[in-house]
């Protein structure tokens, strides 16, 4: 015994421990927690780091770049000319075999390159500054997106684990009844046609809480996969479905003030825009000319031997200093027909901004709407199920006394298992609908 419980006082920190890795969160902890580890935000985050770097990538290639080359030759067989031997004193007519230079030869040489105009640069330069502007809009989106996903993801779990408690609520009340009315049954008393209606009630029953329960086990594996847990994370939610619901019951959220600019749809629709509109000046640019100036210095040096790194090796220095003009005169049309297209390109974005406004407005009044009508039917649903639980519990008492049948009995019972799950439901409804008018307000 002194063993055992030494063992015991032992194993207490360590169990704590363990109990203290297993996560719990809150409705707005798992929020919270999603926007730091959920996979999408994670990238959409990286996105950002991306579009800057991607800035400075395109600024850069409008300043000083400094190339640098080596090229090494050896002719393993060098090429023979022939000259007049009379250059050499020899009779006219003839001619000599020359071998020019020496075998190996290697240059060495930097280049440095300026570009002085180029509209293209310009206008990727400008275009930078929208498509961070993008990058960091999209990350706000994928946050909204992220915490409507871990609101329904939450509150479906929660919906999981209260229909788990009300199916085995249901299934040990169908159980004592089918046990009395065997017992009835067995005594003369009853008919078997009674023992059959609740037979069947209770397997209908026992399936629902299995098929519950695997419910349950999946709700929390997509939960954690939102919030950027491993699957299998024994997850534990602090929050209860009814409180919850009260709390995401808000009538003043209807009124509140909507500005459109603030709308994450409206933003990326102002991008669109200002990327073809950037699109059509840069199909412009390729009309006007580009001026670039370079110099360069190198040496040359040539031997027989590879003795080109030797400190007394010979080498001969050049140096070129020069501008590249180039002007575009004519290209049968193609630039034209690319400066058409980025203008329609632009209009039909312009049309697409117009109907990304009305159809804003038009989710906002539907969202408006849904929420208003889930809270109705949390309201009206509640009182359905209060009704249905007096019902049953009324035809549980007459059945008692043999004043119903089983077959009254059973309807009462399968209206009032009806009538939990729409209430379950119309929890997670009011939560939902909340969340995704809350979304259309940047709330």
């Amino acid at each position: 015994m002194r063993t055992t419980l030494i063992s015991l006082m032992l194993l207490l920190p360590w169990l704590a421990s363990a109990q203290d890795t297993i996560p719990n969160f809150s409705l707005d902890g798992a929020i919270a927690y999603a926007l730091e580890h959920n996979y999408s935000a994670i990238n959409a985050s990286r996105d950002i780091v991306d579009a800057q770097k991607q800035k400075w990538e395109t600024i850069a290639t409008g300043l000083p770049q400094i190339s640098g080359a080596v090229s090494y030759q050896n002719q393993l067989k060098q090429p023979v000319s022939q000259i007049p031997a009379e250059f050499f004193g020899g009779e006219p007519g003839t001619y000599q075999e020359v071998v020019f230079g020496q075998k190996q030869s290697m240059t060495a040489s930097a280049t440095l390159r300026q570009q002085i105009f180029d509209g293209s640069y310009i206008v990727g330069v400008q275009a930078t500054k929208t498509f961070l502007e993008y990058s960091q809009n999209n990350k706000e989106k994928t946050e909204l997106e992220v915490r409507k996903s871990v609101v329904e993801a939450y509150g479906n779990v929660l919906l999981a684990q209260e229909s788990v408690q009300i199916s085995e609520k249901n299934k040990a009340t169908l159980e004592k009844n089918l046990y009395e009315t065997k017992r009835i049954y067995e005594n003369g008393l009853g008919d078997e046609e009674s023992v059959d209606q609740l037979q069947i009630t209770l397997s209908s029953v026992d399936n629902q809480l299995k098929n519950a329960k695997r419910l349950e086990l999946i709700t929390l594996q997509m939960l954690n996969l939102v919030l950027g847990l491993p699957i299998e994370t024994p997850t534990v939610l602090t929050e209860n479905l009814d409180d919850l619901t009260q709390r995401q019951i808000d009538l003043g959220l209807l009124d509140s003030e909507f500005t459109i600019e603030n709308n994450v749809d409206y933003k990326m629709a102002i991008n669109l825009n200002e990327q073809r509109a950037l699109e059509l000046k840069l199909a412009k640019s390729y009309a006007l000319p580009t001026l670039n100036a370079f110099v360069n210095y190198g040496g040359n040096s040539f031997s027989n031997d590879f003795s080109f790194l030797n400190s007394g090796q010979k080498w001969f220095g050049s140096s070129i200093l020069g501008v590249d003009l180039n002007i575009p005169i004519f290209s049968s049309f193609k630039r034209s027909a690319g400066t058409q297209r980025a203008k329609i390109a632009l209009d039909k974005a312009k049309t697409q901004f117009t109907e990304a406004q009305a159809q804003i407005r038009l989710q906002l009044e539907s969202a408006k709407s849904d929420y208003i009508l889930a809270i109705e039917q949390y309201g009206t649903f509640k009182e359905n199920l209060e009704l249905a639980e007096r019902i049953e519990k009324k035809n549980q008492i007459k059945y008692a006394e043999g004043l119903a049948t089983s077959f009254d009995l059973r309807q009462a019972q399968t209206q009032l298992y009806t009538s939990q799950q729409e209430y379950l439901q119309s929890m997670v409804d009011v939560i939902n609908k909340k969340t995704e008018l809350e979304t259309i307000l940047n709330k």
